[in-house]
């Protein structure tokens, strides 16, 4: 039985292989986070990320252009490549970064001849007789074979100079990264009532897109535009982002918030409003509070919320926190905690 990590595991062994200037290898589905995962690598570390798609490369790409000079002939390295002697990259405003980060994705999706380029790229750290440069990581990526997505096999000699990491989809870890990121509350709200819809990528699907961490995040971008009420004229759209059974059941759910009382009417009657007892409604009444509560609002709606099922506190708490840690200061919630500490953590 293959072990798996979850992206905030992942991110730690990752930085492990990378400070041991080993190589990691991250296989896991489409849209499961690899690529957002390197880029906040990249980001903590203030590296520039060089995307490559090995997938889309030649022999050459990987082992450099040959030149003939008089009666000799060299391979010249591309220009992608930081090699030594090269001055450290710059950010956006031209500010110095500290090395760059060389993301092979799509490596197993790549033929055998160009996987056998990367060898000496991959454990040896050149291209060609040139050294990389001292201050670049190495990380690499791909799918599943069992995903029904384009694998090649690897060699042994290959696989013997990676570190390998198979990423499986968490909802707990991504719902963390959501609120974080200003994922609607609609989407987040959706996943914590059906957590194994956040990827339920199945290989032999017809639909022409799935559910997965990347689409949920598409799926936020659009419905952003409907803060109230999506059209129905757009289950179109949902359904080209997620598939169109997973669209049309995320669409009843968001009709449920039509039918909740405002924010408003529930500070203005935190102790008379009707607390629902429907668990889809709980979970969205949930998603309501945790996105709007704000340090001038949260002392009405921890009285509301002190009326729902205790896993229903806990699930707009933990949220709410994640999204705005200021409240940690205000007196309704540290009483709430004080009261409470056992079950939120």
């Amino acid at each position: 039985m293959t072990m798996t990590v979850n992206t905030v595991q992942a991110k730690e062994l990752i930085i492990d292989c990378l400070e041991s200037k080993l190589v990691p290898m991250i296989t896991g589905s489409p849209g499961g986070g690899k690529s957002a995962l390197v880029s906040q690598i990249a980001q903590d570390f203030n590296l520039k990320v060089i995307d490559m798609r090995l997938s889309q490369c030649d022999p050459t790409d990987l082992l450099g252009f040959p030149k003939v000079t008089g009666d000799r002939a060299e391979y010249i390295p591309m220009i992608t490549f930081p090699l030594e002697g090269d001055s450290l990259p710059t950010d956006s405003s031209n500010k110095p970064m500290n090395g760059w980060l060389l993301f092979l994705d799509e490596f197993n999706s790549a033929p055998l001849s160009v996987q056998a380029a990367s060898y000496k790229l991959v454990l040896d750290r050149a291209v060609g007789v040139y050294n990389l440069h001292e201050n670049v990581a190495v990380v690499c990526a791909g799918n599943k074979s069992t995903d029904n997505a384009i694998v090649n096999r690897m060699s042994t000699a290959m696989q013997s100079r990676m570190i390998h990491l198979e990423l499986e989809s968490d909802s707990n870890t991504w719902l963390d990264w959501a609120h974080q990121n200003d994922i609607d509350f609609r989407v987040t709200s959706y996943i914590n009532f059906k957590p194994n819809i956040l990827n339920s990528f199945n290989p032999d699907h017809d639909d022409k897109t799935f559910p997965c961490g990347r689409t949920w995040e598409f799926m936020s971008r659009l419905i952003s535009k409907w803060p109230t009420t999506i059209p129905d004229s757009k289950r179109a759209l949902l359904a080209g982002t997620v598939g169109e059974g997973t669209a049309r059941e995320f669409m009843g759910f968001c009709k449920v918030f039509q039918e909740l009382p405002t924010i408003a009417k529930i500070i203005g009657n935190p102790l008379v409003i009707q607390v629902p007892t429907e668990p889809s409604i709980l979970y969205a009444v949930s998603g309501t509070i945790s996105a709007h509560a704000e340090t001038d609002n949260i002392a009405p709606l921890i009285q509301f919320v002190q009326r729902m099922p205790i896993e229903f506190q806990v699930i707009t708490l933990q949220d709410a926190l994640k999204r705005n840690r200021s409240l940690l200061n205000e007196p309704s919630i540290k009483q709430w905690i004080s009261d409470n500490a056992k079950e939120l953590y």
